[in-house]
């Protein structure tokens, strides 16, 4: 592939993270958003894996701005977060791919667990009072989802020859 050639399935890649934004910020029960899990780092960790040239540090600093604009977070938090959990991914890329999906699904926990950590982190910095145990359930539900949510972009990469 050139650099003229036209890359397959961009409105594909950029159709999931909309989706994923949307799951993100769509109003929940109280006690239903304990288990929310981080979709937009789940759609990310699966681009990154799948197609690491493509998708990477650049793409989940915009995804993250977005989300951070839409969720009135900290300006900057999630593009931080996603930024690093897509560094990561992208540099473990061709170990993690070959790794069983219960195995993966362990990575994309330890992944989620990060994300939270450094939302902690800041809502310390920020003087909020600390958030407890059921803070990190929704790291528990993502790594749940992993092998639904990689099924479900993998059908759709193939279906549409995202390359």
């Amino acid at each position: 592939m050139t650099a003229l050639t036209p890359r397959r399935g961009t409105v594909v890649i950029v159709l999931t993270f909309l989706i994923a934004v949307v799951l993100a910020v769509m109003p929940l029960p109280d006690w239903a958003r304990l288990y929310r899990p981080n979709w937009t780092a789940l759609v990310l960790v699966y681009w990154s894996l799948a197609l690491p040239l493509r998708v990477g540090v650049g793409v989940g600093f915009v995804v993250g701005l977005l989300l951070d604009a839409l969720t009135g977070t900290l300006l900057g938090q999630n593009a931080f977060a996603l930024s690093l959990i897509a560094y990561i991914t992208v540099k473990t890329h061709q170990r993690v791919r070959l790794f069983p999906l219960w195995q993966q699904s362990v990575f994309v926990l330890v992944l989620l667990l990060l994300d939270r950590l450094l939302a902690t982190v800041v809502i310390g910095a920020t003087g909020r009072e600390a958030p407890g145990a059921p803070f990190w359930v929704s790291a528990v539900a993502g790594a749940f989802l992993w092998p639904w949510a990689y099924f479900v972009l993998r059908d759709l990469r193939r279906r549409f020859r995202v390359s």
